[in-house]
């Protein structure tokens, strides 16, 4: 599984990142996860709002940090 962690360097953005490894530690994911930082590349994506998050390719979120909970189930379901 391939995780980009869209956002340019704020509180929420670095949020989505912690939260996102955090998760993918917890489920034991087998994941590279990668922060994207540059502008160019966040708006290739087509996102509005960043923090944004991709798996495998595509866009599962943007705008908004979930839960830890929230999270694990999501990347669990994604991974399925």
């Amino acid at each position: 599984m391939e995780i980009k962690v869209l956002g340019t360097g704020c509180r929420k953005c670095a949020l989505l990142e912690e939260t996102t490894r955090t998760a993918v530690d917890e489920l034991g994911l087998d994941a590279t996860v990668e922060k994207v930082t540059e502008l160019v590349d966040i708006m290739a994506y087509g996102i509005m709002a960043t923090p944004g998050l991709v798996v495998d390719g595509e866009v599962r979120l943007s705008g908004r940090v979930p839960k830890l909970d929230e999270m694990k189930s999501l990347l669990a379901r994604w991974s399925a």
